[in-house]
């Protein structure tokens, strides 16, 4: 695979492009296609929750097909085993020898669908796929393909016949993404796409590929951290381990999670630099599904994304901006409009 080189800024107008190229597709959620592309961005697995029906499925396929990325999807029911998901060796007649057999974990991009409708055994056989980018199987590890995302798919827990994730495994997905009901005047809108392109889902174009993938995502390591965002993306974990209703707080692994996801923000919008902004925009994404609430919240049915999100307004912002010359900002400026 051949080393593309991305500046920043061209890794974010390769990015809007495949946005709005998705956005053919998936009517009336932009704010959830921003949270997979900022995940594709930052190199992370994203974990999409909601109701069915809502559009996950599509989602995901749009975004393998407009990446350029090879596409798998694994349907998780009951009775899956964990070699139905890694592969397994099977005896060749013709070599006398046993020969391992990949399974769909061998792809780019994977859609791990309704990933909470299997017993955790299952699920834990992508775990440290999920964090390694490996298989190991009777001995011997198989690399995965690079890139290599996971975009899972779940029902809320309360949902019937569904299991709870391992905390362990729902820590190794960077973000978490809900999609939520389309708004009256959108869901119209999406119905009549559906009628005029006389077809059940809109053709996209590839607009990428894996070499450029990888590209775009070295370039977030262009983008520019000051020593004050730092110090408050440690203050935000820091508060979730103290907070009075959160009964276990964020991991350090939420802490880069939020760096990256920031950087893929900055990134988007055109710029190498961060902003404390860019922080707070994928805060509650980044850290709400690492954190464990209180038994009495769950009796109140207290999410842990409004918690968040006050936790969030009360942490003070850095008042400081990196010092950049005034072309830079003017680039990020045309790069948003």
């Amino acid at each position: 695979m051949t080393t593309e080189t991305l500046t920043p800024q061209q890794a974010g107008q390769l990015a809007r492009e495949v946005l709005a190229e998705i956005e053919r597709a998936v009517v009336g959620k932009p704010e959830a296609l921003e949270l997979v592309m900022l995940g594709v961005l930052a190199g992370g697995h994203i974990l999409i929750e909601d109701l069915p029906g809502l559009g996950k499925t599509l989602l995901a396929r749009s975004f393998a097909t407009t990446l350029g990325l090879e596409f798998r999807r694994i349907q998780f029911t009951p009775d899956l085993l964990p070699s139905d998901v890694s592969g397994a060796p099977f005896y060749d007649q013709r070599s006398g020898e046993m020969v391992f057999r990949p399974g769909p974990l061998f792809t780019h991009l994977l859609l791990a669908d309704e990933i909470n409708r299997t017993p955790p055994k299952t699920q834990a056989a992508l775990l440290e796929a999920m964090a390694e980018s490996q298989v190991s199987i009777d001995g011997t590890t198989h690399r995965l393909p690079d890139p290599f995302v996971v975009i899972a798919t779940a029902n809320p827990i309360e949902y019937e016949g569904t299991y709870a994730l391992p905390e362990a495994q729902l820590d190794r997905f960077l973000l978490r993404v809900r999609m939520g009901y389309l708004a009256a005047e959108l869901e119209a809108r999406m119905l009549r796409a559906r009628v005029d392109r006389a077809e059940p889902e809109a053709v996209l174009r590839p607009l990428s590929n894996p070499a450029q993938v990888l590209a775009m995502r070295a370039a977030l390591e262009r983008v520019e951290v000051s020593d004050d965002l730092v110090e408050y993306i440690v203050a935000l974990v820091g508060a979730t381990r103290s907070h009075p209703q959160i009964q276990v707080g964020a991991s350090p692994r939420g802490g880069l999670a939020l760096v990256q996801l920031a950087r893929a923000r900055a990134v988007l919008d055109g710029r190498d630099f961060l902003t404390p902004e860019d922080v707070k925009s994928v805060a509650v994404p980044a850290l709400a599904h690492r954190v464990t609430l209180k038994p009495e919240l769950w009796v109140r049915q207290v999410d842990s994304d409004d918690v968040l999100a006050a936790l969030v307004a009360q942490v003070p912002t850095p008042q400081t901006v990196p010092d950049k010359p005034a072309d830079s900002l003017a680039d990020a400026a045309v790069a948003r409009s």
